[in-house]
């Protein structure tokens, strides 16, 4: 039974780092080119440019935002070992105090002084449960996936360059950059509006609440990159 709970709350988090993965991708790859689509439709007359500017944008801004991701995971990895070293450390050093703060998580779910002291007795036995003990519930740190970095890395790169595709895919077959910018706008503020509705459908907030402030977010840098671009041509 407690292998089950263990793997149903490693499968949890893995869930969740996806999920945040591809909202971070996902919303920056469906903003970014779309608004540079827009702004190079209010400048130029040339599809083909905005075709190779974006797609040129979508890798650059793919790499980056991986690259992001990547140093992420790793600080995240590195700051849980050096607590780990240090909470090592501790329990060699100072070990009646580690103890004690044991005592107290246990007294502090109502156990009786007799059960405490069993209970510390117990975990202190094995050094390494004992300091995956004081990382979890005295820091509060879980032990994170070695991988995660490069999971990361992965996941949100390809979810911008998804993001970024949508905005850019009429041009493809528009040769027109006005007709073109029409056409990306209702698909991508369509999507935007999609995307934001189930983010805030997963995170408890009023999903049409969700899914609007996201699609005004993208139509506001669309809208701005556009009248820059003509203001400067102007």
């Amino acid at each position: 039974m407690a292998h089950t709970h263990l793997h149903h709350y490693e499968e949890h988090m893995q869930s969740s780092d996806l999920l945040r993965d591809i909202v971070i991708g996902m919303s920056d790859g469906l903003t970014v080119p779309f608004a540079l689509a827009a702004g190079l439709s209010g400048a130029v007359d040339s599809n083909h440019l905005v075709v190779i500017a974006g797609l040129a944008e979508v890798a650059a801004g793919s790499i980056a935002m991986g690259l992001g991701g990547f140093l992420a995971g790793k600080t995240e990895i590195d700051h849980y070992n050096a607590e780990l070293k240090r909470e090592y450390g501790e329990v060699e050093r100072v070990p009646e105090r580690e103890k004690e703060e044991v005592r107290e998580f246990f007294e502090n779910l109502g156990l009786s002084p007799a059960v405490q002291q069993q209970a510390v007795n117990e975990l202190i036995k094995d050094k390494d449960r004992w300091v995956d003990f004081m990382m979890k519930h005295e820091l509060g740190l879980d032990r994170p996936d070695e991988k995660r970095a490069r999971k990361s890395a992965f996941n949100i790169g390809l979810s911008y360059v998804v993001g970024g595709m949508i905005p850019l895919s009429p041009y493809f077959f528009i040769k027109n950059t006005s007709e073109g910018l029409q056409v990306s706008a209702v698909i991508t503020l369509f999507c935007l509006f999609v995307f934001g509705y189930f983010k805030a459908k997963m995170t408890g907030i009023n999903p049409i609440t969700g899914g609007l402030k996201v699609l005004f977010i993208g139509a506001i840098a669309a809208g701005a990159a556009f009248g820059i671009a003509k203001l400067i041509q102007g």
